[in-house]
């Protein structure tokens, strides 16, 4: 509380403040490519067996007639994508061969490779390392690695954050991010693919982590909301930048590096970034804090006001929440003591749900069968009216509120899906999308709303944790789609399930902090519980006992 107090002396929400958020957010924007990147990098073409060549009467044959004797066709008169005939059937050149009518031929599968449709998607890691018919599975897998490496930055970094400060590990993911993004554009194996967008992910929950944290800490009370519907955008934007990148790069390896190159610049500019006062003052490093606060003031047009600043004063503001906070901590203070316990098991549900259901809709979109540049790009557009609507009731209704109703628009959406037919591609497109953007817009509101119920001491730890559970949820999402090739109709329904009985825990068990100061003390959030505890129960119990005792109980007592 008394470091909010600071921040309104020397200008509250001012010029530094919008600088700061403003070159946080170049690279929000760029992990945001980053994770959805393989949407574009692995995307199947179509593909068939390469033909037979050189057989008797095969030379004098057109390409499509060579395709027709030595490619099956299925029921719809698509070529098979993993077989091909022993033999060349000629009888298949006079008559429109289908299923039925080959099933007795004998086949093989693709010995001499794969033809690839290279109309739209010209190049891609499917087609560079054939990743195609029984190493299909290895896209999936690539992708749940990357996810893996996500669930391990959030619970790596966000400890690192609290004991060697949010500026240093966000300056140490920048370099990482760039190194890793370019070895994975052009290294010449798909082991070193894997292992180096797994040194991605982990970057992108850092710097997603920290980003939030540094603004908010450099936030007043009055711009949270703003600050968190900003960042929210900005990750939006990402995501309909990296449509419009993907159409006009095909190459995969020089895409994959156009999104990574911005990296080295977000690395050098990052040096200017301002440590957060909060955990300078919480970590003794007083005089750093001061200086940084009265380089805010200065931007901020209160040069005098930060001048008056002492280092006795500034101590003296936050003495309280010096003194309640332990010289280290560990993840178990997220279960110490019960309001955190409440605040860590609501927080956990959340945050792994609505991961669940967000890349379970969205790291597939090739299976809408519409023009995949097109989903990416209606896929972040919904985003916008979707945040603006969170942004709306956070604002004026709340987030415990905006959190649940989301997340269970979120599920309806996703179940919904179940009960339209498949050849109704738009409106699936459609309902996919609307499910998505609350996803979406539930992240957003997760982001802003832990950051708040998370007390300063252990903010970065709790966020990782709340960020591994989510990076759990994306891991297992692919599993989850590989179960719809054997009962079609489960996915739809564990992924509606999950957001839905998620956003009923958290109106129910969360509490609100809207326009509430943030906790610096596991203390104040304890503190704040019992208060909350004492004003309905006990003030009731109180209020009996003041009352006049009744005339029986008077004559009784005589």
């Amino acid at each position: 509380m008394a470091f909010a107090d600071l921040l309104d002396r020397i200008g509250g929400v001012g010029t530094f403040q919008i600088l700061h958020s403003i070159l946080l957010a170049f690279p929000v924007c760029m992990v945001a490519c980053h994770n959805f990147l393989q949407n574009f990098t692995a995307a199947f073409p179509g593909h068939h067996c390469e033909p037979k060549t050189g057989l008797n009467g095969t030379d004098a044959l057109s390409y499509q007639e060579l395709l027709r004797v030595t490619v099956p066709t299925d029921e719809r008169g698509q070529l098979a994508k993993c077989q091909r005939f022993r033999e060349p059937q000629w009888s298949l050149l006079h008559f429109n061969g289908t299923l039925a009518n080959i099933t007795e031929m004998e086949t093989e599968p693709c010995v001499d490779g794969w033809v690839y449709d290279k109309s739209v998607i010209r190049s891609s890691i499917i087609t560079e390392w054939n990743l195609v018919c029984d190493l299909r599975p290895m896209r999936q897998m690539a992708q749940s690695v990357y996810m893996v490496g996500v669930l391990l930055g959030g619970a790596i970094f966000g400890g690192l954050s609290d004991r060697f400060g949010r500026r240093t590990i966000l300056i140490w993911s920048y370099m990482q991010m760039s190194v890793a993004g370019s070895l994975v554009a052009f290294l010449p194996n798909f082991p070193c693919y894997v292992f180096f967008r797994l040194i991605s992910g982990m970057t992108f929950s850092s710097v997603l982590l920290n980003t939030l944290c540094l603004m908010l800490e450099w936030m007043p009370v009055k711009g949270r909301t703003l600050a968190g519907t900003f960042i929210g955008y900005v990750f939006t934007s990402g995501q309909m930048v990296l449509s419009g990148l993907a159409y006009a790069i095909r190459d995969w390896r020089w895409l994959q590096f156009s999104v990574t190159a911005p990296f080295y610049l977000f690395f050098l500019y990052s040096w200017f970034l301002q440590e957060s006062g909060r955990w300078l003052i919480l970590n003794k490093k007083t005089d750093q804090a001061l200086t940084n606060l009265r380089r805010v003031a200065k931007l901020n047009g209160k040069n005098e006001e930060g001048l008056k600043m002492t280092k006795e004063e500034v101590i003296a503001e936050m003495q309280t929440e010096i003194s309640n906070r332990k010289s280290s901590h560990t993840i178990l203070d997220l279960i110490r003591t019960p309001g955190m316990r409440r605040i860590t098991g609501c927080l956990m549900m959340v945050w792994f749900s609505t991961s669940f259901a967000y890349y379970g809709l969205a790291m597939d979109l090739q299976k809408f069968g519409i023009s995949v540049y097109l989903v990416q790009f209606c896929f972040g557009a919904i985003d916008v009216p979707a945040k603006f609507v969170a942004a709306l009731t956070m604002s004026f209704i709340g987030r415990r509120v905006t959190q649940g109703t989301f997340l269970i628009l979120a599920g309806a959406m996703i179940i919904a899906n179940i009960f339209v037919p498949i050849d109704m591609r738009v409106l699936r497109t459609a309902l996919a999308a609307l499910g998505k953007g609350f996803c979406a817009s539930a992240f957003m509101c997760a982001y802003l709303y832990s950051g708040e119920l998370f007390p300063t001491e252990i903010r970065q730890t709790g966020m990782g944790f709340s960020d591994m559970n989510a990076r759990v949820g994306s891991v297992v999402a692919p599993v989850i789609h590989l179960i719809g090739d054997h009962i079609p109709i489960l996915p739809a329904v564990i992924f509606g399930t999950a957001p839905i009985l998620s956003g009923i825990a958290a109106i129910c068990l969360l509490t609100e902090t809207r326009n509430q100061p943030l906790n610096d003390t596991i203390q104040e959030v304890e503190d704040r519980r019992l208060k909350k505890n004492w004003t309905k129960e006990d003030t009731q119990k109180l209020e009996i006992a003041l009352l006049p005792p009744k005339m029986d109980t008077f004559k009784e007592a005589i």
